[in-house]
């Protein structure tokens, strides 16, 4: 039996800065490094117990702990990110809920509230960013000895904003005050105020999450099983490895060699593991500034790189376990927790991710806007997904979403790719396409209306009597396109306009005013067509009752009314 040390969450609301504050616990600038400057997929970092008590030394006086240190997890706070939320939460022996102290709760923040709820999680709020309030910039180290420093003002105005926030705590059915003024942990939820920038209050936080998992956790942290059971957080291609997973083991013990079952593109599978890295202490196992040190094997709870032996195509986000006991009933949990959350259409775009979470964050980004999906998987895009995409009916769902992962094809007609590594961009580039496609299609459309358009055969202008017969005329309204079809004023047919010209040079129109020559095959001039014959644009009823619709100028609706009178000479209800 050992004491593991706590898994700790860290959720809250996008951008009140949780990768921020353990970016000042372990020293990294993993934040910065994140695409758009948000988290998108779980991390883990083990902070020793060494470590607390370096950076909590001036306040932790003559404490002692049995906690070997603290795994924390930091999860997306993006609104699309809410099963990943879920998953850290779960997961979660206690948690840090960061709140920007300006803002108070927000969307994401009440959601994270819901997950400690359903999880019966204890947490602490970090009050973020209390060195943008006056009187605050610049100052280091521990909350509480620092008090004595402060104007009463200032602090008074901190308090100010820790009521508001502590009110609005009450209604989610929490009680909540300042850390140092509960005197019952049970029974309210402790605030801390500190700046993840500056690192200040820090120490106070640390110190807070070490006494409450000590006091409180103890018995929950003993490990007497060894039977490992953890979540496969990201799976990546390593180079000279292959394919790693990147993954949090939150009870019993994992050794090379040993067999476990997970999820993997082709099911429920057995896979021998073939190696075990750890990360060195305060490094962020998602973008780890040190190389990972092999280790023949790893107690709960830490947070390792695996190496499987065998097919790979291990699905992120997927659990895994050791292969004891009854294997399909623990292979029946593992299916169902990697089940997809969305039904998809017979006609749709085709989304990728890089992760589960990544994929049910899409799914949900793609819901709110009414986009179709066809296909939803984890994993690269493939010629597959391209030939997937081609066969929509739509044009507009001609569409593969990259999102995190990389696109195989490159050259693939008529299927729009969309890659991004953040995805509330990914909304926007999406609808932005579907735009675009969709006034393409509409001016393909138009092109192949037959426009309206009135010319007159010009006197003395005729080249070539017959193939082709090549004359002049002139547009008294309307546009004259290359293919459309003319008839006389009587209603006959004369054939399609085979090419416009004016001198040397081709054109695909002419508007009204101007003269031009033009060419038609199966007519001769003197016969079908004399000089001085007034010709209009033969359109057919299916294109008269579109163009109706269409923005056209007082001339132009001029010359579909002469048409549809010369229709309706012979057929009464023509154009209705």
């Amino acid at each position: 039996m050992w004491v593991r040390q706590p898994i700790v969450g860290v959720l809250g609301h996008v951008d009140h800065g949780k990768t921020s504050l353990l970016d000042n616990i372990r020293g990294g600038v993993v934040a910065s490094r994140e695409a758009g400057g948000i988290t998108q997929h779980i991390g883990a970092t083990e902070v020793p117990i060494q470590e607390i008590l370096k950076i909590c030394k001036d306040i932790i006086g003559s404490r002692t702990f049995r906690i070997p240190g603290l795994l924390f997890i930091d999860t997306p706070g993006h609104e699309s990110f809410s099963s990943l939320r879920i998953r850290g939460g779960s997961i979660a022996d206690i948690a840090i809920l960061v709140i920007d102290i300006r803002e108070g709760i927000m969307p994401q923040t009440r959601e994270s509230l819901e997950v400690l709820k359903k999880f019966k999680t204890p947490f602490v709020v970090a009050a973020n960013k209390v060195d943008l309030l006056e009187g605050f910039s610049g100052m280091k180290g521990a909350f509480i000895p620092s008090i004595r420093t402060i104007a009463q003002a200032r602090l008074e105005e901190l308090d100010n904003k820790l009521f508001q926030l502590s009110s609005q705590m009450y209604r989610e059915g929490f009680s909540a005050d300042r850390y140092d003024r509960i005197s019952d942990f049970t029974r309210n939820v402790a605030i801390v105020p500190l700046s993840a920038k500056s690192g200040y209050g820090v120490p106070d936080l640390l110190m807070v999450l070490a006494g409450l998992a000590q006091t409180f956790l103890e018995s929950q942290l003993r490990n007497e099983d060894e039977t490992a059971e953890g979540t496969i957080l990201e799976v990546r291609e390593e180079k000279g490895m292959g394919e790693v997973s990147d993954a949090i083991l939150y009870s019993g013990v994992i050794k090379r060699g040993q067999t476990v079952l997970t999820g993997t593109v082709n099911g429920i599978r057995a896979l021998k593991v073939k190696g075990i890295f750890k990360p060195k202490p305060l490094d962020e196992i998602r973008d780890p500034r040190d190389r990972f040190l092999p280790v023949s094997e790893v107690r709960a709870a830490s947070g390792i790189r695996i190496l499987f032996q065998g097919e790979g195509g291990v699905i992120p986000g997927s659990p895994f376990k050791e292969a004891t006991g009854d294997l399909i009933t623990l292979k029946n949990s593992i299916e169902d927790a990697i089940k997809s959350s969305f039904k998809p259409s017979n006609e749709g775009i085709v989304a990728k991710a890089d992760t589960v979470g990544g994929l049910e964050a899409l799914v949900y980004e793609l819901g709110r806007i009414n986009v179709p999906i066809k296909k939803a998987e984890v994993g690269p895009v493939s010629k597959r997904d391209f030939t997937e995409a081609s066969t929509n009916a739509v044009p507009e769902n001609k569409i593969i979403i990259a999102f995190n992962v990389p696109v195989d094809v490159k050259d693939f007609q008529d299927v729009k790719v969309i890659e991004n590594r953040v995805i509330y961009s990914i909304k926007d580039d999406l609808l932005k396409a579907r735009e675009e496609i969709r006034q393409k299609e509409v001016e393909e459309k138009r092109k192949a209306m037959t426009f309206p358009c009135k010319l007159l055969v010009m006197e003395g202008n005729v080249f070539r009597i017959s193939k082709p017969a090549i004359f002049g005329v002139r547009v008294l309204g309307g546009k004259l396109r290359s293919r459309t079809q003319l008839m006389k004023i009587d209603g006959s047919s004369v054939g399609p306009v085979k090419s416009i010209r004016t001198g040397e040079q081709s054109l695909e129109e002419a508007s009204q005013g101007e003269e031009v020559a033009i060419a038609m095959d199966g007519i001769t001039v003197g016969r079908q067509i004399k000089e001085g014959d007034v010709l209009y644009s033969d359109i057919n009823e299916r294109d008269f009752r579109l163009l109706k619709e269409e923005n056209l100028n007082v001339d132009e609706n001029m010359i579909m009314e002469e048409i549809k009178s010369l229709r309706r000479k012979t057929s009464p209800f023509w154009g209705s």
